[in-house]
């Protein structure tokens, strides 16, 4: 009898679904651009959530993605759902978000540790962290490691590449 069953081999397709706009579609040039775009909605949540807003190569934004909602102090990153949608926008880079629904804007040692992961994994798919922001809560603060000078694994990249 033939140990080897010849079956066919399924085709998939991959593919963005669109969905109602969050805001109007602007040029992302400083950390306050990116916070004015997307940083109402994350205020408002009562759960950690991280996602990424996707850009072209001259700044302007494609979409916004929410990769994963957690709970009250800690949501799960994982480089390949961070940099999914970045893939199939063509993006040339990201900056990624999350909310501290707590209200403290100060990053953890595993914001950290989450930060250089996707530094370091963008730099293998080309596609550049520009920036990852902690949002605070309803307290209108925010955490830039771009601004914080964090970003300087192995050089700066400036947000419009």
């Amino acid at each position: 009898m033939d140990a080897c069953i010849k079956t066919g081999l399924d085709v998939v397709k991959i593919c963005l679904v669109k969905e109602t706009p969050l805001c109007e579609k602007q040029k992302i040039c400083t950390a306050q651009d990116a916070i004015t775009a997307i940083s109402h909605e994350l205020s408002l949540l009562d759960r950690e959530i991280f996602c990424v807003l996707n850009l072209k190569t001259n700044g302007d934004l494609i979409n916004f993605n929410i990769v994963s909602m957690g709970t009250l102090n800690i949501s799960l990153v994982s480089s390949r759902e961070v940099f999914k949608s970045s893939i199939l926008s063509n993006a040339n880079s990201i900056i990624a978000f999350h909310n501290h629904p707590s209200g403290n804007h100060e990053p953890s040692e595993c914001d950290i540790a989450v930060t250089k992961k996707l530094y370091e994994a963008g730099q293998l798919l080309d596609i550049h962290l520009l920036d990852h922001i902690i949002v605070a809560g309803l307290t209108g603060n925010f955490y830039s490691f771009k601004d914080h000078d964090m970003l300087n694994f192995n050089h700066s990249i400036p947000y419009i590449t």
